[in-house]
């Protein structure tokens, strides 16, 4: 009881003295107004500081108080902001607040001041403001330094997208200032006659380096100063995505995010966001070195449940993202290792593997990817600790790619990465039998056979295809077969057999074995029966064709198609059809415009001969024609004229030819029967005239003007357009009276050139007729006859060497008449001037008969110039009993004499009666006799031979036996009194 009575009076006490103490400061009612008021500035921040103290506050005593705050700008009467800052003050308690201004602070002279009520529920109502504390002055234009112009803020830093206000200080109010927003001009609001503010709205990005502003002072043309800022513009920093945390072995979490956009700037003005990873449990705190990834280690405290909060943040902002879970419901497992394949055969194999231990009973469930030929199979396990898996139903000679992935089987998150290895399966045989066609070609005896088969897809090689064997059996004499072994890759071979039947197996066969065989039977007489060809057009979807079933029993048809202007060989394809279908459509790739296909379709009977039962022929695609047919003009009249293409192929067309367009071009302008006008693609017109029926390759223009001028063109034309553009070609018709000058001049050039080809071939002999050739006298064959006494080495022609055999005087009376050979005619001694012949005279010995005989005369052009202009012998007379040697007249000396003054004499006229001197033989032995018995008195023989070309013999002169040395092929034999010229 003495304890409560105590508690009760200290009690009492207490409240007293509080009421006491609260009637006294009620009583009292003291201002609380803030004093000491100090106002600095950061120019970085464009922001003003104050601090302050409030005085008269009771002795440990806190209150909650208002300050309302006031700024003007340039004056104290321009208020531009006004508010309250609310916050518990304590006795002798310094006080602190920012503002940030809008425009830089460089810009304008500020005024603060500050004002405080009392806002504390120990005091009832009513409060009251203090007074207002004195305007504090703020200005930094003092301390700029010298200069004419200044540009502010410095280096200012904002977000895309915010509002910025500039100004411009001039210290010299009559210059002229412009500023420039990369390189643009910008307008402002002038605060008085120093100072003018641009607000720049909603700012954007422009480079990591900031953007350009500039300002130029000027006076008149003068620039005066320049002055610029950089402001900084950063992108907005993001907040993080995609943030996640999950552990691999329960002992490190591993937390993921998208950082987003980097906020970074260049000259190091703001460096990329950093991000804090804050848990809240725990309250521990960690700064990341990653921009998107971070790792947070777990305590052995059990702790299962985590809230992590990732905190970015850069020099304008920051933002946040959190995240809660428990850990068991994160495990994010590492990827299984050692994957391998026992037991593997053509379809079956075991894929074991492992994967890294957990906790104590922890159940992986594992997901297997099975990939081949295409296909992907999927197979879900659950192991303890290590993995196995049966593969089945594989294809043989087929490679595999197996992974494994793996995650907790009890609580899934998220699969763990892939881990595989590939593997090949055996081969085996076979499975399919080839797929064969043939061409058969009849020759004379045989037929020749020509086998196509396709490869086996892989699906049904089960495995590389090593060779083909083509068992060829004669049905006929079933005892008859060969045995061809083909290498592959090769897919045809070429058979050459009699007419009998025969039965064609076709094998396919690898390492393993043999496929199943393929057979086809050619028949000993195959049905040639013609078959038309129709025409077909092609679609973008390739040929639709359709046919005729076969009367009787079919197990199947068989589609063939080639290029038509290739080799067979290169592109023969073929299609199998089924015994109820008689229509099917050909698609390929290989199918290009312009190209024509023939096709051809048989029926396989129950014996498998072929039958043939359509031909068709098309193009995928019709194209305009190549090229035009070259044009020839023929039978070119006066009114007519006739084009012909005969040599056009219309086969190796991009198109089926339908026909021509001849285009005719004339100055008159006006179109022939049958033509039509039509305007040409440059605008031109001329006539046109269609030919329907594309074997038509001529055409007989007629109805045309004598001497007129004509122009012509001709295209084939498909179903796709005509043939390419060409120059058009000049015809001009003749007059009408050119066709017959034409008709009488080529009999004549024909006769002429007729004659002059006979002159040409007949040129030989003609020169030999009218011109014969002067003969040379070391070809003579009179030399054949002459033997030499002294010398028999002498060289022909020689003067010097030279022994005459007779020099014979000749007087020329008066009216002697010579006759020449050539012409016939009979001049009078007066008419000769130069004697122009030698005389070689017989003698008399081995010549006892009477008369006149003859002599041998000839021309020598080498001794005698004046002989040349001769072409007549003289006849001189020889009495019957003159010496019987040919010789000289006179002694040696006389004889050199005379040929001396013959020679003289030889160029000029010898009058009539004037005696001279004639060389009468070449060499100088005489051929019989002595040479000393020589004639004195020789006579004038009645009749004479003379030599033109080489020499002449008569019969009657004793000449010796010819030798086989000698030749008689230049020497001409006379008869008694016969001469010839």
């Amino acid at each position: 009881m003495a304890l409560f009575a105590i508690f009760q009076t200290t009690s009492f006490l207490t409240l007293l003295s509080l009421r006491t103490y609260q009637s006294e400061v009620l009583a009292e009612r003291l201002p609380l107004t803030p004093v000491s008021l100090k106002v600095s500035t950061n120019s970085t921040r464009q922001s003003l500081h104050l601090q302050w103290t409030v005085h008269n506050l009771p002795y440990h005593q806190e209150l909650k108080m208002v300050f309302q705050i006031q700024i003007s700008r340039i004056e104290t009467s321009n208020v531009i902001w006004v508010g309250n800052y609310s916050t518990t003050v304590k006795w002798n308690q310094v006080l602190h607040w920012s503002w940030e201004s809008e425009l830089p602070l460089e810009c304008a002279t500020h005024f603060v001041r500050i004002k405080s009520v009392v806002d504390d529920a120990k005091f009832p109502e009513p409060n009251f403001w203090s007074n207002w504390s004195s305007w504090e002055e703020v200005s930094v234009q003092d301390s700029f330094g010298p200069g004419i112009l200044f540009v502010f803020p410095k280096d200012k830093l904002v977000e895309e997208g915010s509002n910025v206000t500039i100004c411009y200080v001039s210290r010299n109010i009559q210059n002229n200032v412009s500023c420039y927003l990369e390189g643009k001009q910008i307008h402002g609001e002038q605060l008085d006659p120093h100072v003018t503010a641009f607000n720049l709205n909603s700012v954007p990005f422009i480079r990591n380096k900031g953007t350009n502003i500039y300002c130029e002072a000027s006076q008149g043309n003068v620039s005066e100063d320049i002055k610029g800022i950089v402001l900084f513009v950063s992108k907005v920093l993001e907040e993080p995505k995609d943030f996640s945390c999950e552990a691999e072995d329960f002992k490190t979490l591993h937390c993921t995010w998208d950082p987003g956009t980097d906020t970074a700037l260049g000259w190091s003005k703001q460096p990329s966001q950093s991000y804090t990873l804050f848990e809240s449990f725990s309250g521990e705190k960690k700064l990341c070195t990653h921009k998107n990834w971070c790792n947070w280690q777990i305590t052995q405290d059990s702790q299962e449940t985590y809230n992590f909060t990732l905190i970015a943040e850069n020099y304008l902002r920051k933002r946040s993202v959190n995240i809660l879970f428990n850990l068991t419901h994160r495990v994010y497992l590492m990827n299984p290792f050692s994957v391998n394949f026992e037991n593997v055969n053509a379809t079956n194999a075991i894929m074991t593997w492992k994967v890294h231990s957990m906790r104590n009973n922890f159940t992986y469930l594992c997901q297997i990817e099975l990939h081949g030929e295409g296909k992907m199979m999927q197979y879900n396990v659950s192991i303890k600790v290590n993995g196995e898996y049966f593969l089945s139903e594989l294809e043989p000679a087929t490679e595999y790619m197996a992974r494994v992935r793996c995650a907790d089987a009890s609580h899934f998150w998220k699969w763990s990465e892939w881990s595989g290895q590939n593997f090949t399966t055996l081969e085996a045989a076979p499975s399919e039998a080839p797929d064969v066609w043939r061409i058969v070609s009849l020759e004379p005896g045989n037929h020749t056979v020509t086998l196509f088969w396709k490869p086996l897809s892989k699906l049904h090689a089960n495995g590389k295809i090593l060779f083909y064997n083509v068992v060829v059996e004669n049905l006929d004499k079933p005892s008859s077969s060969e045995l061809h072994s083909i290498p592959a890759p090769a897919n045809s071979t070429k058979l050459i057999l009699d007419r009998c039947s025969y039965q064609i197996c076709v094998i396919a066969n690898n390492s393993v074995g043999a496929s199943p065989a393929s057979v086809i039977v050619i028949s000993a007489d195959p049905e040639n029966k013609e078959v038309e060809e129709e025409r077909i057009a092609g679609t973008e979807g390739g040929f639709s064709l359709s046919w005729k079933p076969q009367p009787g029993d079919v197990i199947g048809y068989v589609v063939d198609w080639c290029d038509h202007t290739q080799d067979v060989l290169s592109g023969f394809q073929w299609k199998n059809v089924g015994p109820n279908t008689t229509s099917t459509v050909i698609s390929t790739d290989a199918f290009r415009p312009g190209v024509r296909y023939d096709f051809r379709i048989y029926g396989l009977s129950t014996k498998r001969i072929a039958c043939l039962l359509e031909k068709k022929t098309g193009y995928s695609q019709e194209l305009a024609p190549s090229d035009n047919p070259h044009v020839l003009v023929d039978t070119l009249t006066s009114h007519s004229f006739t084009l012909s293409w005969k040599d056009y192929s219309t086969e190796s067309q991009p198109g089926f030819i339908q026909g021509y367009h001849v285009y005719l071009k004339s100055k008159a302008r006006q179109c022939h029967p049958r033509f039509e006008k039509a305007v040409l693609s440059d605008g031109s017109e001329c006539c046109k005239y269609k030919i329907d029926n594309p074997e038509e390759k001529a055409l007989i223009v007629d109805n045309l003007k004598p001497e007129s001028f004509y122009e012509f063109f001709i295209t084939p034309f498909t179903s796709a357009g005509e043939g390419p553009s060409a120059t058009f070609t000049k015809v001009t018709t003749p007059d009408e009276h050119s066709s017959m000058l034409i008709h009488i001049l080529l009999p004549m050039v024909f006769c002429v050139l007729l004659i002059m080809v006979m002159c040409y071939l007949k040129s030989q002999w003609i020169k030999e007729t009218c011109y014969p050739d002067i003969p040379d006298p070391y070809k003579s064959s009179i030399l054949s006859l002459i033997k030499f006494k002294e010398n028999p080495h002498l060289i022909i022609m020689n003067v010097s060497d030279c022994i005459p055999d007779a020099i014979e005087v000749v007087s020329k009376p008066e009216g002697t008449k010579i006759q020449f050979l050539g012409t016939r005619k009979s001049l009078t001694e007066t008419e000769l001037t130069k004697p122009n012949y030698l005389y070689l005279l017989p003698t008399e010995k081995n010549h006892s008969g009477s008369g006149p005989v003859p002599c041998i005369c000839f021309e020598n052009l080498t001794y005698n110039q004046a002989a040349s202009d001769s072409a007549s012998c003289g006849h001189v007379p020889v009495s019957p009993k003159a010496p019987s040697m040919l010789g000289l007249m006179t002694s040696p000396e006389n004889v050199l004499k005379a040929l001396e003054k013959n020679y003289m004499n030889s160029l000029g006229e010898i009058p009539a009666g004037e005696t001279s001197l004639n060389y009468v033989s070449q060499l100088a032995s005489p051929m019989f006799g002595d040479k000393d018995s020589l004639p004195t008195n020789p006579v004038e023989p009645p009749h004479s031979s003379e030599y033109k070309m080489q020499m002449a013999v008569s019969l009657h002169l004793a000449l010796p036996p010819p030798t086989e040395n000698s030749s008689l092929s230049s020497i001409t034999l006379l008869d008694p009194g016969e001469r010839y010229c």
